[in-house]
């Protein structure tokens, strides 16, 4: 199945509207859809329900009719925790990640955060430059944390940063 058409990058101009959204039920499909396009160990339709139903923050960005990404966050008291971040694989390397990065801080300090969290494959270097230009810094790593094959698994560098208050 081809998401997005050969001439996607022609139809986006700088007047094509872009939005940040609350993600819903409604979503899913289209958001599922772009999981399973940019990952090997990809949520579920099942997970993304289960972390609208607790009442996550699932936003998505949209430009003109195209969903550029997402992100899924937990909060706790004072701390946010993200759980999820993508980029569809046209998007990438195109800034649409610091964006909702930008959104989820900007959220999360309305919201009474402290601090942000997160999970990072240890072998995602882009992510993990991502991260650190954004400010998290490692303090930890948990080990074997994600799948990385049939039989093997990965660590996770554990990341945090805090937000300004």
């Amino acid at each position: 199945m081809n998401l997005w058409p050969p001439e996607l990058k022609q139809m986006l101009t700088p007047e094509t509207q872009v939005q940040l959204l609350n993600m819903t039920e409604a979503d899913l499909e289209a958001v599922v859809a772009v999981e399973q396009s940019a990952y090997s160990h990809a949520w579920t339709l099942g997970n993304f329900k289960d972390a609208l139903k607790a009442g996550y923050v699932a936003h998505r960005l949209v430009a003109g009719e195209h969903l550029v990404g997402y992100f899924v966050a937990m909060q706790v008291i004072d701390e946010v925790h993200l759980l999820n971040i993508t980029v569809a694989p046209p998007f990438q390397r195109q800034g649409w990640a610091r964006c909702l990065m930008q959104s989820l801080s900007l959220w999360s300090q309305a919201n009474g955060a402290s601090y942000l969290w997160l999970e990072v494959r240890e072998s995602n270097a882009p992510a993990l430059n991502l991260y650190q230009s954004f400010g998290f810094q490692q303090v930890g790593l948990r080990k074997d944390y994600y799948p990385a094959g049939r039989t093997t698994r990965e660590s996770a560098v554990v990341m945090s940063m805090p937000l300004k208050a």
